[in-house]
């Protein structure tokens, strides 16, 4: 009797021991957090500047939790190849959209190189050359406005050999509706042209000339202030001031009633033929 008493108290007590166990282990699994899937991201394999396009070598894939990502991450390199940088980022960095110039048919900014930059001058019909300065030309930029002295015009080359980026909304190398209508030219210039080009558009108007792509010739040209061609190519002459030549001396006898008078005569410089008296 004994012994069945105290069997079936070691049964129970085993019973409520695993039962007790298994709503422990059921509390603790709850409380577990278990790790959220991770998310590929786009990140800088090293230290990236604005400028050139993205390559591969320049971007790497890592996986990041979904909770810790900024808004327009990319989780394809393909995203981001052949597009530039607007800031620089680090390594490691994210590469978001809102930090990337989108390479587009509609964007001017993948067609000017580093260190250049593009300014756009205002023409008409007349002064883009009647519409055929398009995409692409090679030009000069003249300007015709009042002179050193504020009365007379005068007409000197600005630039020159700067080629074009657009003429109107219309690109180079797209295609684009005729641009004998457009009233704005982006020239692709250096930031010193750039300023010239500002200061030359608040003094008088702006044209464009054409050149061949392959001259290269630079002309050093004064301002020109006249129709009169032959003017241009007068020069001063220089006059060399020299000293007169020494008056020449004449021996002349003068008979004095029998007494013989020698007198020395000098020849005028100014008047040759005619004789000055001279001391003896």
């Amino acid at each position: 009797m004994i012994r069945r008493r105290l069997l079936f108290i070691g049964l129970a007590a085993l019973l409520l021991g695993g039962l007790s166990s298994s709503v422990v282990y059921r509390s603790l699994q709850k409380k577990i957090v278990r790790p959220t899937p991770g998310v590929a991201v786009v990140v800088a394999a090293h230290d990236l500047s604005p400028g050139e396009p993205l390559q591969e070598r320049d971007l790497k894939v890592l996986t990041y939790p979904p909770d810790f990502l900024p808004d327009g991450v990319l989780h394809s390199t393909s995203a981001a190849l052949r597009q530039g940088l607007l800031l620089p980022l680090g390594k490691g960095s994210f590469v978001t959209s809102s930090n990337l110039v989108a390479d587009k048919e509609d964007r001017v900014e993948r067609l000017i190189p580093a260190g250049m930059r593009a300014a756009a001058v205002s023409v008409n019909d007349v002064t883009s050359v009647a519409g055929f300065a398009r995409p692409g030309s090679v030009v000069d930029v003249l300007v015709t406005g009042p002179g050193a002295d504020g009365r007379r015009l005068q007409s000197m080359i600005v630039v020159q050999r700067v080629r074009i980026l657009a003429t109107g909304s219309q690109l180079e190398g797209s295609v684009g509706k005729d641009t004998r209508e457009t009233h704005v030219v982006t020239l692709l210039v250096t930031p010193e042209e750039a300023e010239k080009l500002a200061f030359a558009a608040q003094q008088g108007r702006i044209q464009l000339a054409i050149r061949n792509p392959s001259d290269s010739n630079q002309d050093q040209r004064p301002p020109v202030n006249t129709l009169d061609s032959s003017q241009a190519r007068r020069k001063t002459i220089q006059v060399k001031s020299t000293e007169p030549p020494l008056p020449k001396e004449h021996e002349v006898d003068i008979d004095r009633g029998g007494h013989i008078e020698r007198i020395k005569l000098k020849e005028s410089p100014d008047s040759p033929g005619t004789t000055s008296p001279g001391h003896p």
